[in-house]
């Protein structure tokens, strides 16, 4: 029998690969003689160079030279060439907010990000996919494209600082030097659906998640409406709000388009293949709620599974808080295992190959049916 283990990171415990050996060797040390595949998966956030890499063998990992982190500190860059040309770029790599010893809502910025895609543009990539999830900052994507060559201005003509907060001041924008999109364009990929601008967008609901408070958010709302006003394009976009609104200034400027990052990445990593050689699919992540068949690597796969008419699916997750939709055939939920979410955020990996261990067991009890 051949399991498929496909799932997420598990924030802030787990990344994916973890994950993914984990339940895997849990699943083995229960039924020894099963071929274990692991495939980690990504949703456009963090982890999305990783689980390309181990996806594509033939893709090349190519250091950046030092770029500023979202605070401004260097660090080190990468982006991934693929075989067809296109390049990889992962904001979370360089402008995350892992990346901040405290958060800083009004002057983090994207810079970094715009400075490993002119990297990678230089190094002759025909196409970017970026993505953008776990962004540090509310800078509308201005410190990637200015890194880019754009100039973002006061109304003296005053290039404005880096960061989101200094966008209420924002009077012009100079696009003539930005670096020629690739001739196969860029796709950004994206987890959410969230607009730029209004209750539902960029400042305010993921503001917060920044450290933003009140009057942070009022400023960093002002500063996308000012940007809006000058660059145009479709705030409105569904997704156009994600990465502090970088996913719209990518659009707006650069004419990208917004793609489902779980799903892109899932075609990317050759995971529709691997399902029809599968006879059980194992997906999972920290949280299994309303939101995580809505751009979410465990709706990705469940979406996969169905077009493929494939094995049945398994979900492991740190905490279940929804009824599992109908193609869920089995769900293991590691707070309980634990006992309570501390100990099993404590030891990650111990509850994931716990969670392996006890999807083998139900299934040799029954096996585990669509």
């Amino acid at each position: 029998m051949r399991v498929l283990f496909a799932p997420d990171a598990f924030k802030g415990t787990a990344d994916a690969a973890t994950a993914a050996e984990a339940l895997a060797a849990g699943w083995l040390s229960v039924r020894p003689r099963d071929e274990a595949v692991v495939m980690p998966l990504a949703d456009g956030g963090e982890g999305t160079l990783a689980a390309v890499v181990r996806a594509v063998p033939a893709a090349v990992h190519v250091p950046a030279a030092a770029v500023p982190g979202p605070n401004g500190r260097p660090v080190q860059g990468a982006w991934l060439r693929l075989p067809d040309g296109t390049g990889v770029v992962e904001l979370a790599e360089v402008s995350g907010l892992p990346l901040l010893d405290r958060p800083d809502p009004l002057g983090a910025h994207t810079a970094g990000l715009g400075a490993v895609m002119a990297e990678a543009l230089r190094s002759g990539a025909t196409a970017l996919v970026v993505a953008v999830g776990g962004s540090a900052s509310t800078d509308g994507g201005t410190g990637a494209l200015r890194a880019l060559g754009a100039r973002f201005l006061d109304d003296t003509g005053a290039e404005l600082p880096l960061g989101g907060g200094a966008l209420a001041r924002l009077a012009t924008a100079d696009l003539s030097a930005l670096v020629p999109a690739p001739p196969g364009g860029i796709q950004v990929l994206t987890d959410v659906r969230n607009p730029l601008l209004g209750p539902e967008g960029a400042a305010r609901v993921f503001g917060p998640q920044k450290g933003a408070a009140p009057d942070d958010i009022t400023t960093l709302e002002s500063g996308l409406h000012r940007l809006a006003g000058i660059l145009g394009g479709e705030p409105a976009l569904p997704g156009a709000g994600a990465a502090g609104g970088a996913a719209y200034g990518f659009t707006a400027a650069y004419g990208a388009t917004l793609v489902p990052g779980a799903a892109r990445i899932a075609e990317m990593t050759g995971l529709h293949a691997a399902l029809r050689r599968a006879d059980l699919v194992v997906t999972g992540e920290g949280r299994f709620d309303a939101t995580s068949l809505n751009g979410k690597v465990v709706g990705a796969v469940l979406h996969a599974t169905k077009q493929a008419s494939g094995p049945p699916l398994a979900v492991v997750a740190g905490s279940i808080a929804t009824t599992p939709p109908p193609g869920v055939a089995a769900c293991e939920d590691l707070t309980v295992l634990a006992g309570s979410a501390a100990a099993a955020q404590a030891d990650a990996p111990h509850w994931l190959h716990r969670g392996g261990a006890a999807l083998a067991e139900r299934y040799n009890r029954a096996p585990i049916r669509p």
